[in-house]
């Protein structure tokens, strides 16, 4: 890619313009033509370089989500990944460096249903299998700098998610949340798209996507980049056991780092599973992630604790995560209701 496509890739994967045509909005910021943005992104999109534009919801916000591990005999891991990516609420499935080598994200739209998933997976497969939620976020999905692989936000935008924080959803909003899942089309004018769809105004979709930005259930709102199809194939999720009267902090200061891409806190399985501070580390090369995971060590200081490396060696699934696999039909009622209430809205 040359300067001005990396410009794309990299400057639009959050704060993605909220107005009527968002593409010619970007088309005038790089000095290109919308309809270059549009088939720029459309090529990317086919070549798997991107997954889409659209948004990445805060996992705790719209529905329950876990990480999930299996230990499997290698001579069975492509059926048992096959098995483990039949549910649509599987979005990431990765084979990785350990005794657990299948490792994948499950989101739901309610514990009930995920809880039902895992239970099936183990029943099936007859596998030893970590659960792993999330604890406590440090640094999760701000964007990927592909200058240099490192997090995109500032540390200031670092901050812990409260698990307590769910946002309620009307029927309509279910069904527009439904609709922004695979992302926004890649037309000239994506919210008048999604709003002729349900029979409301493109003002009313461009606020309630301002709403849920500001609430914290959107996180970002842009390009996703596939950072292994962009050459970021040296991708390592590094593993400590820290004293749990430390964790906070340690994870604070790691989150800050750059090539730090994720960090959190997740549970220990004992005996199986010790590990409690979990991050993402990706680079093109294997030896550029471990040097720099020892400099992390060395930095914190993080020498005295127990830890592992577990690169990831093949993808079995990667794609956004799917909280509301079925259209919910009977929001219709409802967006009727909105239209007729949105005239008054807009006019007062």
């Amino acid at each position: 890619m040359d300067a001005s496509d990396l410009e794309l890739l990299n400057g639009f994967q959050r704060d993605f313009p909220l107005v009527s045509r968002p593409f010619q909005h970007i088309a005038e910021q790089l000095g290109w033509d919308e309809t270059e943005v549009l088939a720029a992104l459309r090529r990317w999109r086919g070549e798997g370089k991107i997954s889409r534009v659209g948004a990445v919801f805060a996992p705790r916000k719209l529905g329950v989500s876990t990480l999930a591990a299996l230990a499997v005999p290698p001579a069975l891991l492509d059926a048992v990944a096959g098995q483990v990516n039949s549910y649509p609420e599987v979005n990431h499935n990765y084979q990785r460096e350990h005794a657990f080598n299948l490792w994948f994200v499950l989101t739901a739209a309610s514990s009930t249903r995920l809880h039902a998933i895992l239970t099936e997976i183990q029943q099936h497969t007859g596998l030893p299998l970590l659960d792993l939620p999330l604890l406590e976020e440090f640094h999760i999905d701000l964007g990927f700098d592909l200058r240099d692989g490192g997090p995109q936000c500032s540390p200031s935008r670092t901050a812990v998610t409260d698990a307590r924080s769910a946002v309620e959803l009307s029927a309509f909003d279910r069904t527009l949340l439904t609709m922004l899942q695979p992302g926004l089309p890649l037309v000239a004018q994506p919210y008048r798209a999604l709003a002729d769809s349900l029979g409301i105004s493109e003002r009313w979709v461009i606020e309630r996507l301002r709403n849920w930005l500001e609430q914290g259930l959107i996180k970002r709102l842009g390009v996703i980049v596939r950072h292994r199809e962009l050459g970021y194939r040296a991708n390592a999720m590094v593993v400590w056991d820290i004293p749990d009267a430390g964790i906070s902090a340690i994870g604070r200061a790691l989150a800050a780092e750059s090539g730090v891409n994720l960090c959190y806190r997740r549970p220990r399985r004992l005996p199986a599973w010790p590990y409690n501070l979990f991050c993402m580390m990706h680079g093109r090369e294997r030896h550029e992630v471990l040097d720099r995971i020892d400099a992390l060590r060395v930095r914190h200081p993080l020498m005295k604790y127990p830890h592992a490396v577990l690169f990831s060696t093949r993808c079995f699934r990667q794609r956004g995560a799917c909280y509301l696999p079925v259209p919910v039909l009977s929001a219709r009622a409802e967006t009727r209701r909105v239209s007729e209430l949105e005239a008054v809205a807009w006019t007062s």
